[in-house]
């Protein structure tokens, strides 16, 4: 199962907290088969079939592909240069 980062807990609490998104909402991920890359957006609930992670206040959302491909990785996020927030996927701390 992916685990998050503190980084990520606190950047996906962030993203929440400041949009109109209800309580409970979360980031969704979920795997672009015609790109073969991820995608990413904020969503109220997850879709029925998604594996949901909870860390700290933060909830994550993975659609069936995405759990797979990132099992046994970390979600990690930071800023870019304009100060935009950046998920980052990672190989988990020991």
């Amino acid at each position: 199962m992916v685990t998050l980062t503190d980084h990520a807990v606190a950047a996906i609490e962030n993203l929440t907290t400041q949009s109109e998104a209800p309580p409970r909402s979360g980031l969704r991920i979920a795997m672009d088969g015609n790109r073969g890359s991820l995608q990413l957006s904020l969503a109220p609930q997850p879709v029925q079939g998604d594996e949901v992670v909870e860390s700290g206040g933060a909830r994550l959302f993975l659609d069936r592909d995405a759990a797979v491909a990132l099992d046994t990785k970390a979600l990690d996020a930071g800023t870019d240069p304009d100060g935009r927030v950046m998920f980052t996927v990672v190989e988990p701390s020991s």
